[in-house]
């Protein structure tokens, strides 16, 4: 186990670091707490979040990095989900665009941001008509929430106006189109505020904490059996309620109950391409139809996502494997609408993530239900399900209210549409006074802008760190959009333990950089092990773990199918600290414990 020095100074207050983390995990291991939410992505830690500010005592693990599973592999999309009005789902669009204009304006200004796209047109007369209904309907949809959307309504467009927006439309690909608004955000940054922001209201959070178990009295659930792989312990936790939000893992979870907890929702597995920005030219996305679903193309900083497919996952959750027919399929749909077709050669990144589809009675992905469901599986333990990225807020209030109402106390009602994240307040403040900021700093406005918008007004603690040190100014190695600072931020107060959580989610170097972060690894390692306290081993040990990923990522895409390339990617094994995962080995599953209760179960899985 490594140690924990450092001349960087580490907040125990709001940030994310291993002092915070080994104070949560002794507090939890002492303490009997309202709360234990298990899964630390999107609707883990909105449930954390929802459970503190209610004033319940409240802890959150998870068993890898936080976001390390759906919830940083997403489409990047705060969206109302347009095709779900061709399905009649008015509902969820209705409550996803209410939920997109409250993270634009209030929770998260400064990491959710609009997002133009262009839907081409086919025919001129009736297809301008039907789709011009359904995006009649998304622009009143967004305004039933009791506040305005924060985007602009929809506009018809002619041919000549789509050409002047888009010059790489091949002309012959479309006679029109339609624009609207949607919203984007970093995925994984906005999760590692939203926990970030739970613990300053004293929620307690620890990543790297695999629950491996359920402790139970009778029937009832009243805690869990956790394994902290950072140090090989395992100890219990005590809650009076459980909430499992662990999105494709939540079978794996509930099964670790028992029969009564048994649940079903089905992981569809989504592939997207990372493409540079200059490969074509639009000032806006697009979204296309396809026979299964439909395909995206969306401004990403100096690049474009492209995707996404809609396919069955039954292999390995932690690390679902694109494949070279998943390549293929994305670049033909995209390239049947573009003057100048792309190839692989024009893929900087690939990146595939599991969609949690509660199952139904279609064996189509893309035509399960995107709805989410709340259930009381058995005493003492809620499981949250199903649902989209866009409505974790929703997902989080409905199963905190699930767990209040079987608390002895009376317990306040949901706060969290009035709370917004950490970074948010002051941000357009800040904003304003960019150009400011860049000269006191001695940097290009531009590199300003990047910042506030990953960290908003705590941009001012990473430029500190620039302050005291000048040369974290610097751009890493083949990554000129992320400085030394941000690796150092990530280490002291954004929860990134190993180097694999700093290239791949606090900043995106993994997707968005031509080599893959391997020329940036050992700078940020090196940066790392300052904040942590790795020794030279340590740090090796970290840099190596990176590129055995990006070389089984590399090797995975090249293979025709599922099977092979998630064999493939397998082949770069997971690095706990300083063991491999696949050495732990889990307690025997009918392990009594002091109190005269039983852990049952107690498998392996991994949460979200």
């Amino acid at each position: 186990m490594a140690k924990t020095t450092s001349s960087t100074t580490l907040d125990t207050t709001t940030g994310l670091n291993p002092a915070q983390r080994a104070a949560a995990i002794a507090t939890m291991r002492d303490t009997e707490l309202d709360i234990l939410v298990i899964g630390g992505g999107i609707v883990g830690a909105g449930s954390a979040l929802d459970a503190v500010t209610r004033g319940l005592t409240v802890g959150v693990l998870e068993a890898r990095d936080w976001a390390s599973g759906t919830s940083s592999r997403s489409s990047k999309l705060v969206h109302g989900g347009i095709r779900y009005l061709e399905q009649l789902n008015f509902g969820l669009v209705r409550e996803a665009l209410i939920e997109r204009g409250l993270l634009l304006q209030r929770i998260a200004p400064h990491l959710v941001k609009p997002v133009r796209f262009l839907y081409p047109l086919n025919h001129p007369v009736w297809e301008r008509f039907y789709i011009g209904i359904g995006m009649a309907m998304y622009d009143a949809f967004s305004w039933t929430g009791g506040r305005p959307p924060g985007v602009p309504h929809h506009r018809h467009l002619t041919r000549t106006q789509v050409l002047r927006a888009m010059p790489s439309l091949a002309k012959d690909a479309f006679v029109g189109g339609m624009t609207y608004y949607d919203a984007q955000v970093d995925d994984a940054r906005y999760v590692a505020s939203l926990v970030r922001t739970a613990v300053s209201y004293g929620a307690l959070a620890a990543s790297r904490v695999r629950v491996e178990g359920f402790v139970k009295v009778g029937e009832r659930v009243v805690g869990v059996q956790a394994h902290d792989i950072q140090t090989d312990e395992r100890f219990e936790i005590r809650a009076k309620q459980v909430v499992n939000a662990t999105g494709v893992w939540t079978d794996d979870t509930q099964a670790m109950v028992g029969e009564r907890g048994q649940f079903q929702v089905r992981a569809s597995k989504g592939v997207h391409l990372v493409i540079p920005k200059d490969r074509f030219q639009s000032t806006m996305g697009m979204i296309l139809r396809t026979e299964k679903s439909v395909l995206f193309v969306i401004p990403w900083g100096r690049h474009w996502l492209v995707g996404t497919t809609d396919t069955d996952w039954h292999l390995d959750k932690a690390h679902p494997a694109a494949t070279a027919a998943d390549i293929d399929y994305i670049l033909e749909h995209v390239n049947r609408v573009l003057r100048v077709p792309l190839t692989r050669e024009d893929v900087e990144g690939v990146y595939a993530g599991l969609r949690p589809l509660l199952a139904g009675e279609s064996d189509q992905t893309s035509k399960l239900s995107r709805e989410h469901i709340v259930a009381h599986t058995v005493p003492g333990l809620v499981v949250v399900a199903g649902g989209k990225w866009t409505t974790y807020r929703v997902m989080a209030k409905d199963a905190i209210d699930a767990a209040a109402d079987a608390l002895d106390d009376r317990v306040a009602p949901s706060a969290t549409d009035e709370i917004p994240l950490l970074g948010a307040e002051g941000y357009r403040a800040a904003w304003n006074k960019r150009v400011r900021t860049a000269k006191r700093y001695g940097m290009h406005p531009t590199r300003i802008e990047h910042l506030l918008n990953r960290y908003g007004t705590l941009a001012d603690e990473v430029l500190a760190l620039v302050e005291h040190n000048p040369a974290l100014a610097d751009a890493l190695p083949g990554a000129d959009d992320y400085i030394g600072a941000e690796v150092v931020y990530a280490a002291s107060h954004e929860g990134a333990l190993h180097l694999e959580d700093v290239l791949a989610r606090r900043t995106r170097i993994s997707i968005e950089a031509w080599d893959r972060g391997e020329s940036a690894a050992p700078v940020a390692g090196a940066l790392m092990a300052g904040v942590l306290g790795w020794d030279r081993e340590q740090t090796e040990h970290e840099v190596g773990n990176y590129l055995k990923r990006v070389a089984a990522e590399r090797a995975s895409q090249l293979e025709p199918d599922d099977a092979s390339a998630d064999r493939v990617r397998l082949e770069a094994p997971d690095i706990a600290f300083g063991f491999e995962e696949d050495d732990v080995k889990a307690p025997p599953s009918d392990h009594r414990t002091a109190a005269g209760s039983q852990t049952i179960g107690a498998k392996t899985t991994e949460p979200e």
